[in-house]
């Protein structure tokens, strides 16, 4: 998580899909051990000549600016502005990584893939970034003890959907309850954690729900509750998160938006909902190919091609946080009979597995595209990038043996290819 309020490019009003912002988070390492390197602060010391906590685009990536995390060995890569298309940004965001790369290589460094180390521990390595913002971290740091795998070892790509008015917002958030329960199905790319299998399709979501339990209002059940205006959001959810906060946090450092970590962010601050379930994948290619299949479902749900926003408003918050949980366990295996969530996307059947449901909802809302519609084919074919990675790994996996196909993902993220996909 970052401590960034607020990005001032952001204008306003932007109207529902008529822009998007994209963030991925990706780690540094060291480039022949692949162990956690805490050296952002010193990357963005090269890029910029001071050590800072944005580096603005200057170079081939065009639009993509660099941001700190929480986590001193963690980078983010953004979009600078809300984009109207995403064409082209995995083409920018390429550009972005291979151009860290270039930077990091003489310091002995690279970038890595995935969203959690498979071998690190984050009680012992990790590093809190010590610059701006710093404040707030200690904060997060002295309620939580951010040196967890809940809080100093996951990577996420987020996507930042807008809204004009408050009905916009309305529909935004109940098409996005619907999906996120789905997401790990898509996107999990998390098996391993602490040198071995966790049991788990998505363990950096299985970390992340829980790890602010000491203040149960952060989170919720990661599926936001039916709130579908901002006062009531502002009086059901936030002012409940401050109230839970205030005996940890007297000074209110945390008393703002970014505090709420359920899985759609309402950011009302910068008109938008921010989707923070998704693992990151090998490369950005994989990551806005799943961005653009995630918002044209998003959009067949706003524009209630299968039921109405008012049926979606009423699937119970438990009933989805069931499934997800469910995905979080067995990512596109899982088995999923809800018969509202299967309504919800149009499907008849009583039961279907999440990944045959994916690829109804490729045939359905994406189903031409001329670049994202055969590679996500691939992809669903040969199952998430955690379903690729386990199927390479014996039931207990040597540290050699993980490090050789962590740095083959390395290979993958800097070249901008896929991970095992036929």
């Amino acid at each position: 998580m970052s401590a960034h309020t607020q990005n001032p490019s952001w204008s306003y009003p932007i109207a529902l899909f008529e822009a998007f912002g994209i963030e991925m988070e990706y780690m540094i390492v060291d480039r022949e051990t692949l162990d956690v390197r805490p050296v952002c602060d010193e990357l963005f010391r090269i890029a910029t000549g001071e050590v800072v906590s944005d580096v603005e685009p200057d170079g081939p990536d065009g639009s993509i600016s660099w941001s700190n995390e929480l986590a001193l060995h963690v980078v983010e890569l953004k979009t600078q502005r809300p984009t109207p298309t995403l064409e082209g940004l995995a083409e920018n965001f390429q550009s972005g990584v291979q151009r860290i790369d270039a930077l990091l290589e003489p310091m002995g460094c690279r970038l890595l893939p995935t969203a959690m180390h498979p071998w690190m521990d984050p009680d012992r390595e990790t590093r809190l970034w010590p610059h701006e913002y710093n404040d707030i971290y200690r904060v997060y740091d002295r309620v939580f003890g951010c040196r967890g795998h809940g809080w100093g070892n996951l990577q996420s790509t987020h996507i930042n959907l807008p809204f004009a008015n408050e009905d916009e917002f309305g529909r935004l958030l109940a098409a996005l309850r619907v999906v996120l329960p789905l997401l790990p199905a898509i996107a999990a790319s998390s098996p391993i954690v602490d040198g071995k299998r966790s049991g788990l399709a998505c363990t950096r979501l299985e970390v992340y729900r829980t790890n602010s339990a000491r203040v149960p209002m952060m989170a919720g059940l990661v599926v936001p509750e039916p709130v579908f205006t901002r006062s009531g959001f502002e009086e059901q959810i936030l002012a409940r998160l401050y109230e839970q906060l205030e005996p940890h946090d007297p000074q209110g450092l945390l008393r703002h938006e970014f505090a709420n970590a359920r899985g759609a962010m309402a950011r009302f601050d910068r008109g938008a909902i921010e989707i923070r379930v998704l693992d990151i994948q090998e490369c950005p290619k994989a990551d806005i190919a799943i961005a653009a299949l995630i918002t044209e479902l998003v959009r067949g749900l706003v524009d209630e091609r299968w039921i109405s926003s008012q049926d979606q408003r009423a699937i119970p918050t438990e009933a989805l946080h069931a499934v997800l949980l469910d995905t979080i366990r067995s990512g596109e295996r899982t088995q999923i009979s809800d018969r509202a969530v299967l309504d919800a996307f149009g499907i008849g059947s009583d039961n279907a597995s999440a990944g045959v449901i994916w690829n109804e909802i490729l045939d359905r809302v994406l189903p031409d595209h001329p670049v994202w519609t055969p590679l996500l084919r691939r992809m669903l074919n040969a199952g998430t990038l955690s379903t690729r990675i386990a199927g390479q790994l014996r039931a207990a996996p040597s540290k050699s043996e993980l490090r050789e196909i962590y740095r083959e993902l390395a290979e993958c993220l800097h070249h901008g290819e896929l991970y095992r996909v036929p």
